[in-house]
């Protein structure tokens, strides 16, 4: 469903360049180069506002500690235009047109991998991740979480069923499991309805384990279990969120690392993904959607994959 809504946005934003461009030609008598020219920059500067309104939206709710570092300005440019272009590709690249379900490696010792995206994505976000994995020959497989807005709870069913299909096909008795965003929250759905003995480590790129504001804007019951309400001082996690903390033991905290960004644009407060009992690692510089795409926490991943089996 998400490739043919990906799809669609982008046969209707091509639509609307080809249109701009037919006026500026025709109507205004523009050349051709300069017609083509500003029709893209215009599609450009219309989904740079959406990255930049995402920044906008959480900005007054940041979550900073002490450990919290400044951004130069050249470093926030840097942040934005990452994020803008992680945006772009997944959008228009990844999402549309590379769902993937596995990519199987006979040849390698790691424990295989079960990816896990976030809302209003599909496997296709995993595509340059899927890369620096098939590069390491470690075994992923990918699941599609539909419906788009349906509860983190029903989700769980999806992975266990994705969990077990990946143990039976790779003869493993456990897996490790690599979730973005709302998928982290479905993983740990997972371990309080199935428990931990199949999993031998899930982690969490930018999950808001304890709810992010931005949710608020959004639509569909999973957006309303993974919000969080007030500031990041004296706000608080959905009811949701709660009930699913009190279900979880050390153990099961223990299974998780949490890899979060202090400047994550949508999830805000950022401290939110940090996860008491689990191994935090904190980034820094790096945007919600790029998290995945970014080499550096693409090499710590498969390092977790890798001592995971060890």
């Amino acid at each position: 469903m998400i490739a043919r809504i990906a799809r669609t946005l982008l046969l209707t934003q091509l639509g609307v360049a080809v249109l701009f461009c037919v006026f500026l030609a025709k109507v205004l008598a523009a050349p051709l180069w300069l017609a083509i020219l500003a029709s893209l920059l215009l599609v450009a500067l219309f989904r740079a506002a959406i990255t930049a309104n995402s920044f906008f939206l959480t900005w007054p709710y940041r979550g900073k500690s002490s450990a919290t570092p400044e951004l130069s300005w050249s470093q926030i440019v840097r942040l934005f235009i990452g994020e803008f272009c992680a945006t772009m590709v997944c959008s228009s690249w990844g999402m549309p047109f590379q769902r993937f379900e596995r990519r199987i490696f006979t040849d390698t010792t790691t424990l295989p991998v079960l990816l896990i995206h976030g809302f209003g994505c599909n496997s296709g976000y995993w595509h340059w991740l899927s890369k620096a994995l098939q590069q390491a020959h470690i075994t992923h497989y990918a699941v599609d979480m539909e419906p788009v807005l349906g509860s983190i709870d029903a989700y769980s069913e999806l992975v266990h069923q994705a969990v077990e299909r990946l143990i039976s096909e790779s003869g493993q008795q456990q897996i490790v499991i690599v979730a973005h965003s709302m998928g982290g929250l479905a993983a740990r759905a997972y371990l309080r309805d199935y428990g931990g003995a199949r999993i031998a480590k899930v982690v969490s790129l930018g999950t808001p384990h304890h709810g992010t504001m931005i949710a608020n804007f959004g639509i569909g019951i999973n957006c309303g279990e993974m919000n969080w309400l007030g500031r990041a001082e004296e706000g608080t996690s959905s009811e949701w969120l709660k009930r699913l903390a009190a279900t979880e033991s050390d153990a099961t905290r223990a299974l998780i690392v949490s890899i979060w960004s202090h400047h994550d644009n949508i999830v805000s407060p950022q401290t939110s993904a940090h996860l008491p009992g689990a191994t935090n690692i904190a980034v820094s510089g790096i945007g919600h959607v790029a998290m995945a795409l970014d080499h550096d926490i693409q090499q710590q991943v498969i390092e977790e994959i890798k001592s995971a089996g060890q």
